[in-house]
């Protein structure tokens, strides 16, 4: 089935011409609010359609755009409503605590796991007291690897497993978001 779809869109963009660009970046930004989307395969056809550095750009401005776009919706729609009615319960509380008080680091590095659900993320994100601009850099950065990810190796993520060679690059791009949040957090002063 998502091999039709891949190729159903494929299709749809190489027959959109100049308004292709538009589409991709449009199923990029409506994947990262509707989570039940193949996040992988719209940026596998980014990279296949428009080469490896278009495609990544377009793919990870309107990924980041897209978590930024969903923790806004849940922070400006949502956070009162669950301050007023859910808030009480001990559990969901203590797990938005927990969610808010993710060293900067730690936040970066879930983010640039390949298979950590990014909507549910930018959800307790939104919801918990997290500072924005922490969740900014977070989503900058983590994004560049998870994007990479997706785009060099995302075809067949079970595949993926079987190559140890696959293995080492995750864990490197992991090692370099950790490496490159330590840094931000330098500079930036973020808590």
């Amino acid at each position: 089935m998502l091999a039709g779809v891949t190729e159903f869109i494929e299709q749809l963009i190489s027959n959109m011409g100049a308004f292709a660009p538009v589409l991709a970046c449009i199923l990029i930004l409506v994947e990262s609010m509707i989570p039940v989307l193949p996040l992988c395969t719209f940026i596998t056809i980014n990279f296949i359609s428009f080469g490896s550095v278009i495609g990544f750009i377009i793919s990870w401005v309107f990924t980041c755009l897209g978590c930024f776009l969903s923790y806004y919706l849940v922070r400006k729609g949502f956070r009162s409503w669950y301050e007023t009615r859910i808030q009480t319960a001990s559990l969901f509380d203590k797990s938005m605590d927990y969610v808010k008080n993710l060293s900067f680091s730690k936040f970066t590095m879930l983010l640039a796991m390949p298979f950590t659900p990014a909507f549910a993320i930018n959800i307790a994100a939104g919801l918990s007291a997290m500072n924005f601009i922490k969740f900014f850099w977070s989503i900058l950065i983590s994004k560049i690897f998870m994007v990479y990810f997706w785009g060099y190796v995302g075809v067949g993520f079970v595949e993926s497993f079987t190559s140890p060679l696959v293995l080492i690059k995750i864990g490197i791009m992991i090692v370099l978001a950790y490496i490159l949040s330590l840094l931000v957090k330098k500079y930036v002063d973020v808590k």
